[in-house]
């Protein structure tokens, strides 16, 4: 299994705005990983991947999306983040997606 959070940093969040929710579970600090910032796959990398369409239907869900694709859902990021769309929120219905191919290629460049 891969993680999507390989080599991101977190923090200790203990911010004012955060403190009811700190406090309601007896803890002193929320632990949060920072944004990741993604690079763009290079031209060769591009060439290398085969991404299959479909259309975003309603109930689609991305870990739905990915089961079927990889036979895992556990890698809906993958397709999300070729999408440019990081939650299930940002598809709209009779959006196209493209869901990159080989997932172990995609795995590969996105945990370099």
């Amino acid at each position: 299994m891969v993680n999507r959070y390989v080599n991101t940093s977190f923090f200790n969040n203990n911010l004012l705005i955060y403190q009811n929710e700190i406090e309601d579970r007896g803890l002193s600090f929320i632990r949060q990983y920072k944004t990741v910032k993604f690079k763009e796959l290079t031209i060769a990398q591009k060439a290398s991947i085969f991404p299959r369409e479909r259309r975003w239907q309603y109930g689609d869900r991305l870990d739905k999306i990915s089961a079927r694709a990889y036979g895992d859902s556990q890698y809906w990021w993958v397709i999300a983040r070729y999408n440019r769309k990081p939650t299930d929120a940002h598809f709209e219905r009779g959006d196209i997606i493209l869901i990159p191919h080989p997932l172990q290629l995609m795995l590969s460049y996105y945990t370099e």
